[in-house]
């Protein structure tokens, strides 16, 4: 992502208001309701000329009937230019936060698996959430100030130009001391925005670990350490942001004293004789309630700067995630249903090259409908080698080929439909046990359908014990349900797929001997005329499989029926006496 790290704040505050582009005729009202708005402020200040000199001073019978009129349209206006420009600006801000959340979530979905492995959880939904609301506090609120109080200060200052020119240009004394101080501050709040905002995702990611891990932190006491890590992130949050919160504090009243050092200039130099010849009473009040009316947009501009700033660090979070290349699409081959023939040439695998190798050497075959088993211990690369067929990953060298022809030249979306997967780790999601059966591309199966495959896959056992039935709710990650109901619904959501190719990564680990006993007649029927890739640290699962590969560290050390490895009393023998509490043979 070298571009976006280069990029400075302009661009990526235009790429922003980029996503408004669609929104202009809106915008477009926005601005001109500012500009009435604006001239309204400019208004009340020349009004202050002839309600003074020509109601007190000449007490002109036409001025007195007109300036209150005046004074109650000016208002009126005021208000309607300040509803219109708020209420459109607003509804343009959420509707670029709703597609920005919509493409943020969209790219969840489409990002590498490896982007997802290295990512905490917690920092990524705070892009979504918090960072996004930073993003849109800058392009309405934000934006709502910056042209409606410069629009202020420029109708203000010409006024004062109109008025008198050498009192005016007085003011230009201070004004690039103040915009220098803005610029200094700017780069302040941009800065501590950044850190502001990484450290809200550690505060997410460390809630969220506590939410998800619950069970783990009560037994092993863990909530001491908890509380500390928590403490940690969330003093750190409140650090930054009281930094930030002092440059504004201290920012805001400098400034303010500047223009003060500038109208008590004014003043002195008003008050000169010579002056006094040329200003009357009324044109020097108009003059000075425009410099007095002057300090509040002065006053917002530098408070909106830091939600400005914030902003700018937002975007830039944002596109670091949206710049990020999607998982491949794949090639241009078609792929209805396939036959399920596998094989492995010579294919090698690393997460991080500097790191080396997972996976090496790996050549194997697997014929249509064959049964096989990878054996080993952990962290021997079996669930990796798994992993590479639905192109989670991709080799680093070598091939992996389906029916003849390279994975990476299918359709991503036709070669995963081809594949079935029961894991250990089962995902569930917070609907009905029915829809987490019918899931995906298959949510438009029958109800009929549903219940066939539970029934087949022993869901029905308890969900028919259920006051819902199927359409019991799981709750989070399925939590409602214990770990052996879990795995059924994900068995029976793999029956409903009904796809050529099955990937069993320990599928009846969570299950009792009872449980497990009726799920393997439903694999059974699963597995039959499939090709099934079976892992499993319990060998007493895989003694039926058409053929058994033992890998160790990254690389297959022995391939066999149960009863030749047995026989060969290698690795897999001895891993299966260890099991069932045999002595080794010496």
């Amino acid at each position: 992502m070298p571009t976006l790290f280069q990029s400075d704040a302009g661009a990526i505050y235009r790429r922003l208001l980029g996503y408004a582009k669609p929104f202009w005729p809106l915008y477009s009202a926005a601005i001109a309701a500012m500009i009435v708005y604006a001239a309204t402020d400019t208004g009340f200040a020349a009004l202050m000329r002839p309600l003074l000199d020509g109601s007190f001073i000449e007490q002109n019978p036409d001025t007195i009937r007109i300036v209150p009129v005046i004074m109650v349209v000016l208002f009126l206006a005021r208000g309607l230019a300040g509803f219109v420009s708020t209420y459109c600006l607003n509804y343009v801000g959420r509707r670029v936060i709703k597609r920005l959340r919509g493409e943020v979530f969209e790219k969840f979905l489409l990002l590498p698996t490896a982007i997802h492995d290295q990512s905490s959880t917690g920092v990524m939904l705070s892009k979504l959430t918090y960072n996004i609301e930073q993003v849109a506090e800058s392009t309405t609120n934000t934006i709502t100030v910056i042209i409606r109080d410069t629009l202020t200060i420029l109708g203000l200052v010409a006024w004062m130009f109109y008025l008198n020119v050498e009192l005016a240009l007085f003011i230009f004394l201070v004004g690039p001391l103040i915009g220098w101080l803005m610029r200094y501050v700017s780069a302040r709040f941009r800065r501590y925005s950044l850190r502001i905002q990484d450290s809200m995702g550690d505060v997410t990611r460390v809630a969220e670990e506590v939410l998800s891990g619950h069970r783990v932190i009560k037994v092993f006491n863990g909530e001491e350490y908890e509380l500390r890590q928590f403490e940690n992130v969330n003093e750190k949050n409140r650090r930054l942001f009281m930094r930030m919160v002092a440059v504004r504090a201290i920012s805001i009243p400098l400034i303010q004293l500047i223009a003060a050092f500038g109208m008590a200039g004014i003043v002195f130099l008003a008050t000169q004789p010579a002056m006094l010849e040329k200003l009357t009473v009324g044109t020097f009040i108009s003059f000075f309630t425009a410099m007095l009316m002057l300090m509040g947009p002065l006053k917002r501009l530098t408070n909106v700067n830091a939600n400005l700033q914030r902003g700018i660090a937002a975007g830039k979070s944002i596109f670091e995630i949206l710049d990020i290349p999607n998982e491949p699409a794949g090639g241009t081959r078609r792929l209805d249903r396939a036959r399920g023939e596998i094989s492995f040439d010579d294919v090698e695998f690393s997460y991080d090259r500097a790191k080396g190798k997972v996976l090496q050497e790996m050549t194997f075959k697997v014929a249509a409908g064959q049964t096989v088993a990878f054996v080993g211990r952990s962290g021997s690369g079996k669930s990796t080698l798994i992993s590479l067929l639905p192109r989670f990953y991709d080799v680093v060298s070598g091939s992996i080929r389906l029916d003849g022809h390279d994975v990476r030249d299918y359709c991503l979306p036709d070669l995963r439909r081809q594949i079935a997967l029961v894991s250990q780790d089962v995902t569930l999601f917070n609907d009905t046990i029915a829809r987490n059966i019918a899931y995906g591309t298959m949510e438009s199966a029958s109800p009929q359908e549903i219940r066939a495959v539970a029934e087949a896959a022993r869901v029905l056992e308890f969900s028919d014990r259920l006051p819902e039935g199927l359409d019991t709710m799981v709750g989070d990650r399925g939590v409602l349900l214990s770990g052996g109901q879990r795995q059924r619904v994900a068995i029976a959501r793999a029956l409903l797929k009904n796809a050529p190719v099955l990937i069993l990564d320990e599928a009846t680990s969570a299950l009792d001997s009872e449980s497990e006993l009726h799920i393997r007649h439903a694999l059974d029927a699963l597995i039959k005329d499939r090709t099934t890739l079976v892992i499993a640290h319990r060998l007493s699962t895989v003694e039926n499989a058409d053929h058994i590969i033992v890998l160790d560290e990254g690389r297959i050390i022995e391939t066999g029926s149960h009863a030749s490895l047995i026989e060969q009393g290698g690795q897999y023998a001895s891993l299966y006496r260890m099991q069932f509490h045999e002595e080794p043979v010496m």
